[in-house]
């Protein structure tokens, strides 16, 4: 026998496992039910144990996660293929507008003696920030992060609710 088959373990009702969504708490079996929830971010999961996978129902489409022994596989919003495209559009959308306005103040710059030649550059430097902030806010409505669970798990964690 491999270590690796000796320290691995299959996905069942009877084990803890370390939480997908926070990272922080332990995945259990919910008292009579067949669904498991997290500790932590009290998050809720369906469980298929032939696939080895759970599920998080509350969002549309649900992110699933596979169960490798070890540790979950990264999560995949069920039915929805995410490729190099969008991951290209996403570069391009920050990269594009903020490179057309840097060219912009560099070759149309500001008289130094007016007051707000600096605009231009801060400028630009919004332009990457905003449009960053956009692409971050898309991936964290399309994975559903819990942001809002996160830090109210972390505010009883601190309140010494939790252990």
């Amino acid at each position: 026998m491999s270590n690796a088959q000796i320290f691995s373990s299959s996905l069942n009702y009877q084990g803890d496992y370390p939480c997908p969504v926070c990272r922080l708490g332990k995945v259990s079996q919910m008292p009579l039910m067949e669904a498991m929830s997290c500790d932590f971010c009290q998050e809720i999961f369906t469980v298929n144990l032939e696939l080895q996978q759970i599920e998080m129902p509350s969002r549309q489409p649900p992110l699933v996660w596979w169960w490798n022994g070890y540790k979950w596989n990264q999560a995949q919003l069920e039915g929805v293929e995410l490729g190099c495209g969008y991951v290209v559009a996403a570069i391009a959308f920050v990269i594009l507008p903020t490179t057309l306005i840097a060219i912009g103040a560099y070759y149309f710059p500001p008289d130094r003696n007016f007051p707000f030649s600096s605009i231009p550059y801060i400028w630009t430097v919004l332009t990457f920030l905003l449009h960053l902030s956009i692409i971050i806010w898309i991936l964290i409505e399309v994975y559903q992060i819990p942001i809002g669970a996160y830090l109210r798990a972390i505010n009883r964690w601190r309140d010494g609710i939790i252990r």
